[in-house]
């Protein structure tokens, strides 16, 4: 799908031909959408669809009349039936007056600025939308990231409760989602580091100032992907040790039951050997069973008194 855009007097409006100063959107575009967009501005098809492949890399590619700059954004996913985040493409072409933005798929990085919540942006200044671009793709991340942290304090509060095997299933999923986050934003990175050696991109006193902002965010958030990372571990670790704990706990329990259950075992044993009965202690004693009960309740008692107080039982 193609949309083109153009800020006049700060309002956005969608337009239906190319027009210097606009916003070429391309948005999981189709061979032939990207194919008319090559032509019309004599942009290698190659470096069009480069953002459709989900395994290409971040970078900047300078040709001779345009600029290439692909990064990694995040996005949302179903994965192992779980609401995920991974990251994909996103693929900014920087040709004379006009910007083309490709993606193969619907992003929040750039909803926002087709709906107006980022103030102050024009498409008429490339590299500062550019900048406000990756600006905004910063942003998202944190967002993202302090939503995973959230999902992580919400099950490390389950831990003291009631810990299930899909607690640490979803751990894992949420570790999986850093992963792919600390990757790409690792990889960002470099490509803002050559975007402020670059000296043939134009750039402003405050266009400047805006990619050093991006370049603090971006390595905000690889600050804030590391420490969830280590608190994930740490949390899972938790889960761990008081899984193995509850389990010791059982195994306690179960090993003080059957102390006291053998005694009775051991005591009837001894009483119902086939040996002659004069030989057997309270044979013919009257009541001599209720003796042997009550005696055996009391040894029961004594033992469990015992275990009580070294906090088996």
């Amino acid at each position: 799908m193609i949309n083109i855009y153009r800020t006049d007097n700060r309002v956005i409006s969608e337009i239906d031909q190319y027009m210097d100063g606009a916003w070429v959107q391309l948005t999981a575009p189709s061979l032939e959408e990207c194919a008319e967009v090559s032509e019309h501005y004599g942009i290698d098809i190659a470096d069009i669809r480069a953002a459709l492949d989900d395994e290409e890399s971040s970078r900047i590619g300078l040709e001779d009349d345009y600029t290439l700059i692909l990064v990694d954004i995040p996005s949302a996913e179903m994965r192992n039936n779980r609401h995920s985040y991974t990251t994909i493409p996103l693929g900014i072409l920087l040709k004379e007056d006009v910007i083309i933005t490709v993606c193969a798929e619907d992003t929040a990085v750039l909803r926002s600025f087709v709906e107006q919540r980022i103030r102050d942006f024009s498409t008429k200044k490339q590299m500062r939308f550019t900048y406000q671009i990756l600006y905004n793709a910063c942003m998202v991340y944190q967002s993202l990231l302090r939503s995973i942290d959230r999902k992580r304090t919400e099950i490390e509060e389950r831990i003291d409760r009631n810990t299930e095997d899909v607690d640490l299933i979803d751990l894992h999923e949420l570790e999986s989602n850093l992963v792919y986050f600390a990757t790409s934003l690792r990889a960002n990175s470099v490509v803002l580091d050559r975007l402020n050696r670059y000296g043939r991109l134009r750039q402003y006193s405050e266009d400047q100032e805006l990619l050093e902002d991006v370049i603090i965010e971006n390595k905000q958030a690889i600050e804030m992907t590391q420490i969830y990372r280590d608190i994930i571990n740490g949390t899972r670790e938790l889960m761990s040790a008081v899984i193995n704990n509850r389990l010791n706990n059982v195994m306690k329990y179960l090993a003080a039951i059957t102390i006291v259950m053998s005694i009775p075992t051991i005591i009837s044993g001894l009483w119902g050997m086939n040996v002659n009965g004069k030989w057997m202690p309270l044979s013919n004693t009257p009541y001599g069973f209720g003796i042997i009960c009550i005696l055996t309740l009391v040894i029961c008692i004594a033992v469990m008194i015992i275990l009580h107080k070294r906090k088996m039982l």
